[in-house]
C-alpha cells in the first residue's frame, strides 16, 4: 500500500514536470513568434522609409549605401526597394521590389512579368500576393475592397492614387485574364479567395499623380 502511494506521488510529479516544461516550451515558441514577426515588421518599416529617403536626397543616400553593403550583417532583410504600395483601407504598407529573390509571391508583394511601371501611359501595373493567415500573406485583406476604395503607388518620386473600379473572380489556373481599358492607365491586384478555387482580381484606374 505504501509502495502504491509512493508511486502514484512520484507519478504526479513527474507529470507536473513534464507539464510544466511543455507550458514553457509553449510560451517560448510563442514568444519567438511575436519577436520575429515584430522584428521583421521593424526591418520592413525601415526599408521603406530608406525607399523614401533615397528618393528625396538620391546622391546622399548613395554614399550611404556603399558604406552599408560594406559592412551588412548577413542576418539584415534589404529588400531594395523600387516602389511602395500602400493600400489605406487594409493598412497595408509595403515596399515593391524587381530583385530576383524578394520579387516573389513566397517572399513579398510580387510585381508580375508583363506589368509596365506606373510612370507609363495607359500601361497596367499588375501585383501578386498570398492571401490566408501565413506570414507572408500581406494581400490576406485584399478581399475587403470595393469599388471606389483608394491604393497608392509611390515610385520615381510621384505618389500615383489609384480609384477601384472593377472587381471579378476567376478560376485559379495559374494565368490570370485581365479585363481592363485599355485607354487607361492601371492598377492590378491579384490574390486567392482563402479556402476556395478562386482568385479575386481588382482593377483600379489613376486618378491622381502628384510629386511627394
Amino acid at each position: 500500500m505504501i509502495k502504491k502511494e509512493k508511486n502514484k506521488k512520484k507519478f504526479k510529479s513527474q507529470f507536473l514536470v513534464i507539464g510544466s516544461l511543455s507550458i514553457l516550451v509553449g510560451i517560448s515558441i510563442i514568444g519567438y513568434h511575436i519577436y520575429s514577426d515584430y522584428r521583421l515588421k521593424n526591418i520592413e518599416d525601415n526599408n521603406i522609409q530608406e525607399f523614401f529617403n533615397e528618393e528625396q536626397n538620391e546622391e546622399t543616400i548613395q554614399e550611404e549605401v556603399f558604406v552599408e553593403v560594406e559592412n551588412k550583417n548577413v542576418d539584415e532583410t534589404n529588400y531594395d526597394y523600387i516602389a511602395v504600395l500602400e493600400i489605406p483601407k487594409i493598412n497595408l504598407k509595403r515596399g515593391l521590389s524587381q530583385d530576383k529573390y524578394y520579387n516573389n509571391v513566397n517572399r513579398n508583394v510580387e510585381i508580375l512579368k508583363g506589368s509596365t511601371m506606373p510612370n507609363i501611359s495607359k500601361g497596367n501595373f499588375i501585383l501578386a500576393g498570398h492571401s490566408g493567415s501565413g506570414r507572408v500573406a500581406y494581400f490576406r485583406n485584399l478581399n475587403k475592397l470595393t469599388i471606389g476604395d483608394i491604393s497608392y503607388i509611390y515610385y520615381g518620386g510621384i505618389k500615383y492614387t489609384y480609384k477601384v473600379n472593377n472587381i471579378y473572380d476567376i478560376e485559379k489556373t495559374g494565368t490570370a485574364t485581365i479585363t481592363r481599358d485599355l485607354n487607361k492607365t492601371t492598377l492590378t491586384m491579384i490574390t486567392c479567395r482563402h479556402n476556395t478555387n478562386k482568385q479575386i482580381v481588382i482593377i483600379s484606374e489613376l486618378i491622381n499623380q502628384e510629386s511627394y
